[in-house]
C-alpha cells in the first residue's frame, strides 16, 4: 500500500478541517445550522487514500470547501471513491448532454423527491451554469413553469416519469426523446443521471444530509 506524503496529508487535513468548521452568518456571527453537522449518522471518518486526499484538496482549492456529500462518504474510502468516480463520469465526462442539462435533470428529480441537499447544491449549479437565477428557482419549484426548449421539456418529462412511474416508461417515451433530437446514447445518459439522483436523494433524506450553507448564496 502506497504511503501518503506528508504534504498531501497536510492539504487533506486542512481541507477537511475547513470544510467541517462552522461558517458564520454575515450579520450575526452565529454558525449556520447547515454547517454544524454533515448528517444525522455518527460515522467516524475513515482513512482516505492518497487519491481521495488529493481530491479533497482539489475541492478546497477550486470551490473553497469540500462538499458535505463527500464528507458523508468519507467514513469508507471504497464507497467514497466509487461515488466520486460515478458522479464525475455522469456529470462531468463528455456526453451528448450539456453540463447544464445534466444539472437540470438533477434538480427536476430532486424536486419530485423533495431532497433538501440536492435541491440546494444542484440548484446552485443550475443558476451558475445558466447565468439565470430564475431558471434555478423554476427547476426547484416547477420546471413546467419555465420557458424551456422542446428538447429540455422532453428530457425533464422523461426524467420525472422515470422517477415517479418507472414501470410506465415505454417505447413512446423513448421515441419522444428521439424526436426532440436525442440519440440512443443520450437517452442512456438521461436515464443514468435521473437514476443516480433518485439514489442520492434517498440516501440524503435517510441520513438528513445537510448541504454546505455556501450553496444558498451562490449565483444569485
Amino acid at each position: 500500500m502506497a504511503k501518503t506524503s506528508s504534504k498531501t496529508k497536510e492539504i487533506a487535513d486542512k481541507s477537511d478541517k475547513l470544510a467541517r468548521a462552522p461558517s458564520a452568518t454575515p450579520d450575526s456571527g452565529v454558525p449556520r445550522q447547515e454547517d454544524r453537522r454533515v448528517m444525522a449518522l455518527d460515522l467516524a471518518p475513515g482513512t482516505l487514500s492518497p487519491a481521495m486526499q488529493a481530491y479533497f484538496g482539489k475541492c478546497q482549492e477550486k470551490l473553497g470547501f469540500v462538499p458535505n456529500v463527500l464528507l458523508a462518504y468519507a467514513f469508507d474510502n471504497a464507497k467514497l471513491e466509487a461515488f466520486a468516480a460515478f458522479y464525475n463520469d455522469l456529470m462531468l465526462a463528455p456526453s451528448g448532454l450539456s453540463k447544464l442539462e445534466r444539472e437540470m435533470i438533477a434538480v427536476a428529480v430532486s424536486s419530485v423527491n423533495r431532497c433538501y441537499y440536492c435541491l440546494t447544491a444542484h440548484g446552485a449549479a443550475v443558476r451558475a451554469l445558466s447565468d439565470d437565477p430564475v431558471l434555478g428557482e423554476l427547476m426547484a419549484m416547477n420546471f413546467r413553469a419555465a420557458r424551456l426548449s422542446p428538447r429540455e421539456r422532453a428530457m425533464l418529462d422523461f426524467a420525472v416519469k422515470l422517477t415517479t412511474q418507472p414501470w410506465d416508461v415505454e417505447e413512446e417515451d423513448r421515441a419522444r426523446l428521439r424526436r426532440a433530437g436525442f440519440n440512443d446514447r443520450d437517452i442512456w445518459d438521461i436515464a443514468s443521471v435521473a437514476a443516480f439522483y433518485n439514489m442520492t436523494n434517498r440516501l440524503a433524506s435517510a441520513t438528513d444530509m445537510r448541504p454546505n450553507s455556501v450553496y444558498h448564496g451562490q449565483a444569485r
